[in-house]
């Protein structure tokens, strides 16, 4: 497993970049797509240009990828990890997690699958049996379907970001070409 977390991390590190300091992120400087403050957070005092890509990543392993439980995911299907991961690093972990439950939720044929889920953003045991029943019930095309669901409400999420905050729009074409039509 810890071979599938460095891949999503090594993708997740070319999407991002190195050291940006774009006028209109209201997050600020970002070095591997990692704010100055959660950089501080973790105890990092230096120039954010200076920000080691091991630091990152353990930063990324612990807040985007094992708090949110996404490993727990991973284990029953990396594309669908990646892509909650991926959006969690954009958006915070709770923001695709929500979308899982909710497409889950959508997904049980009114409950005659499995039961419908709290929408909490916590992946717990319950959220994971629903993934594991909706996975072993659709073979075929589950899992891709659940990917275009997840991408089609991270493209939803975009296009409110900059219709509600002009200064967006200078990242909503990257937004959508790198991280919803790259279907990863």
């Amino acid at each position: 497993m810890s071979q599938v977390i460095e891949d999503i991390l090594d993708r997740i590190l070319q999407a991002e970049g190195g050291y940006v300091d774009h006028p209109s992120d209201k997050g600020g400087a970002t070095m591997f797509g990692i704010t100055e403050t959660v950089a501080r957070r973790e105890g990092f005092a230096g120039h954010m240009q200076d920000l080691p890509e091991d630091l990152a990543r353990s930063i990324y392993r612990r807040r985007y990828w094992e708090a949110p439980r996404f490993d727990e995911v991973a284990k029953r299907s990396e594309s669908i990890a990646f892509e909650l991961t991926d959006t969690g690093v954009n958006m915070g972990p709770s923001v695709p997690s929500t979308w899982l439950q909710r497409w889950l939720t959508a997904f049980n044929r009114q409950g005659r699958d499995y039961r419908d889920l709290a929408v909490d953003g916590a992946l717990g045991p319950v959220t994971l049996n629903a993934l594991d029943s909706f996975l072993r019930l659709r073979p075929a095309n589950g899992e891709r379907v659940l990917l275009t669901a997840l991408n089609c409400s991270q493209g939803a999420r975009y296009l409110e970001l900059a219709e509600g905050r002009e200064k967006n729009e200078d990242f909503l074409f990257g937004w959508v070409l790198n991280r919803v039509a790259d279907q990863h």
